[in-house]
């Protein structure tokens, strides 16, 4: 994958944000927090170098380079962090001012005909056959109408994470799912299974509030 593009805007948006985490979570002093994201950066270049290009239908291109981000830092930390701290640090890295809104926006159109159409699109796609760091999907809308669910049955996620030894931490980046639903306002999500956790899916489950 190249660097320039999608990968050079996110770390753009997204690096101050998860440098002042290092010390607002993890209590790192700022000029180590500095350093780290140092050498963060070139970690996640070549975090990226590695990674194929994404089919430009492929609408998980932003997870992986999520993934990319949070493991660039992860490697470049002086030791492990608890599961339960990378949680809170990918959470607070993540939800900007402007990742709130972008949540606020999708939650107006959620269950709107644009979206299920979408969603019945990316799982016909099914873009983990050509590409092993992308997501295979099923699509499984509520019989009560009461909303639907997104089951994956592939995760790019946690090919790469395997890949980098941070397997522990990928429940830390799937708590986000619960945190941007919340965000958007439209939707209470609700999940059983994991790849992860040694489950035979991940569902991703959409109630409509209200």
């Amino acid at each position: 994958m190249k660097y320039m593009g999608m990968p050079m805007g996110m770390w753009g948006l997204f690096e101050s944000s998860f440098r002042r985490q290092l010390t607002s979570v993890f209590g790192i002093d700022v000029q180590t927090a500095n350093r780290i994201a140092g050498n963060a950066k070139e970690r996640y270049r070549e975090i990226i170098r590695r990674l194929p290009e994404f089919e430009k239908r492929d609408r998980f291109k932003m997870n992986i380079v999520s993934c990319a981000m949070l493991s660039a830092f992860l490697l470049s930390l002086p030791g492990r962090p608890s599961v339960e701290k990378t949680e809170e640090y990918y959470r607070e890295s993540m939800m900007t001012g402007a990742m709130k809104w972008f949540c606020r926006q999708s939650g107006k159109r959620k269950f709107s005909e644009k979206d299920l159409e979408g969603m019945k699109m990316t799982a016909a796609f099914r873009a983990a056959d050509r590409n092993p760091y992308s997501w295979n999907m099923e699509y499984y809308p509520y019989g009560d109408g009461s909303g639907y669910e997104a089951r994956f049955t592939h995760c790019g996620i946690c090919m790469l994470m395997n890949e980098l030894g941070l397997r522990e931490y990928i429940p830390a980046m799937c708590r986000l799912d619960y945190t941007m639903s919340e965000a958007g306002g439209a939707s209470r999500f609700v999940r059983k299974y994991t790849l992860a956790s040694g489950g035979p899916y991940c569902d991703c489950g959409y109630l409509k509030k209200n």
